[in-house]
């Protein structure tokens, strides 16, 4: 049941430290129903805010104002210290507010995330109106082509054939590539888990070492036979291995 509160549209669940989570670029690759199940018996408040990907100005359209909104939408809720965890896209705008807000992080968890590398988002649209290569377009996001259901495959067409929609996604990936993180990394402290698919073809596995290696404080968790939504591919094990490490670290 999403929740309406001013500007913000959002998914809430359970009572404790803040999970919130952002999604990525095509809001149903980034399906979070395990997330959202799981943490609130352990203690944790997942929540689930709506971005404005598509909603504000041209100008707005960027990785630094998306996680301003973030910003506000923390103070909004009144939490003191919260968990960012981020997909794709979502992976990129927690690590820009990991840098701008460090004192409102408890933790970051990644999976799949741009911000260091990112191969081409905008060369595949010339095809948009090709259902059947948008399809193996989002197929390649995973392991097993069949996670990939109809529903999943329209919305990404629908959203590749809208033009305002279309406009706003190459500006983000403009965006994705100006505010590469490389030189931010090793400035970060904030306690980073770094969960990745082994057969990510978005963001290749060699992009989740380079995050270790950057970041002074993270830790890097495989999971096999998984593309770049690992939290939608394997749920259970994204689960299990994001829960362990929050224990470890008292988080």
């Amino acid at each position: 049941m999403l929740k309406k509160d001013k500007k913000y549209t959002y998914f809430e669940a359970g009572e404790g430290t803040p999970i919130i989570v952002l999604h990525g670029l095509m809001g149903g690759l980034s399906n979070f129903d395990g997330v959202a199940n799981f943490f609130p018996k352990y203690g944790y408040k997942v929540v689930i805010p709506e971005l404005p990907l598509y909603t504000q100005s041209l100008l707005k359209t960027n990785v630094k104002a998306f996680s301003k909104f973030v910003k506000d939408f923390i103070v909004h809720k009144g939490f003191e210290k919260v968990i960012l965890l981020g997909n794709s896209l979502g992976g990129h705008i927690a690590l820009y507010h990991a840098k701008m807000y460090p004192e409102l992080m408890k933790g970051l968890v990644i999976t799949g995330s741009s911000g260091l590398y990112e191969s081409g988002m905008g060369e595949s649209y010339p095809k948009r109106g090709d259902y059947e290569y948008i399809k193996k377009k989002s197929e390649d996001v995973f392991y097993d082509p069949k996670v990939a259901t109809k529903e999943i495959v329209d919305e990404v067409f629908a959203t590749v054939n809208d033009r305002i929609k279309l406009l706003k996604t190459l500006t983000i990936a403009k965006s994705a590539i100006r505010h590469n993180m490389a030189k931010d990394l090793p400035k970060m402290e904030t306690p980073t888990c770094i969960i990745w698919g082994k057969n990510d073809k978005v963001t290749p596995p060699n992009v989740a070492e380079e995050f270790n290696k950057l970041l002074p404080n993270s830790e890097l968790f495989w999971i096999d036979k998984c593309g770049h939504a690992a939290m939608m591919e394997h749920p259970d094990e994204f689960n299990k291995l994001l829960l362990a490490w929050l224990q470890k670290n008292n988080i």
